[in-house]
């Protein structure tokens, strides 16, 4: 639409206080509809504390050690022991998978003598100590902590659950890279 008498164009300039407002508005809006969403997972890692406030008086159980030996040259395990017991039998005839597979069996049904049962609130204190040669194959070490953990079980329901054994499973200092490796 054109008015008469006036030839001359004004220019129109944005204000930009009320455009500020608004980006904060905006901006304090979406900062108070956020929702944080846990991630996904059951990841209980307990990590080490500094020293408890009160100190109990009933004596913590000993550590259970597992020592696991590994062929410097091709990181396979070839001997696994809990307590000085020899949980890696070497029957002639089987495979290193059998073989491992029979020591972790092993080894989950020693973790289970020593606690008793699942779930047994003694065993809340129990540690594993777990130490690996420096060459050991990364699945052995992985098989050994599900063994220590505690073992599969399908409930009435049909679903698979975990059966938990222990919860505190740490790693020995390390141990120096064989000469000649």
């Amino acid at each position: 639409m054109k008015f008469r008498g006036k030839n001359t164009t004004e220019k129109i300039e944005a204000q930009m206080a009320p455009m500020i407002d608004v980006v904060f508005q905006l901006l304090i809006f979406f900062m108070l509809t956020l929702k944080i969403v846990e991630p996904e997972g059951d990841f209980t890692v307990n990590m080490p504390i500094g020293q408890s406030v009160a100190e109990t008086d009933s004596p913590k159980p000993p550590v259970i050690k597992v020592r696991m030996k590994a062929d410097p040259t091709t990181g396979e395990m070839y001997s696994m022991t809990i307590a000085r017991k020899e949980l890696f039998a070497t029957a002639p005839g089987t495979t290193q998978e059998e073989k491992s597979s029979a020591a972790f069996q092993r080894l989950n049904s020693e973790i289970l003598k020593a606690i008793g049962s699942p779930g047994n609130p003694l065993a809340e204190d129990q540690e594993v100590e777990l130490d690996p040669d420096y060459e050991l194959n990364s699945k052995y070490l992985i098989n050994a902590i599900g063994a220590c953990r505690g073992r599969l079980e399908t409930n009435p329901q049909g679903r698979t659950e975990l059966v938990d054994y222990i919860k505190k499973i740490k790693f020995a200092p390390p141990r120096e890279k064989q000469p000649g490796s």
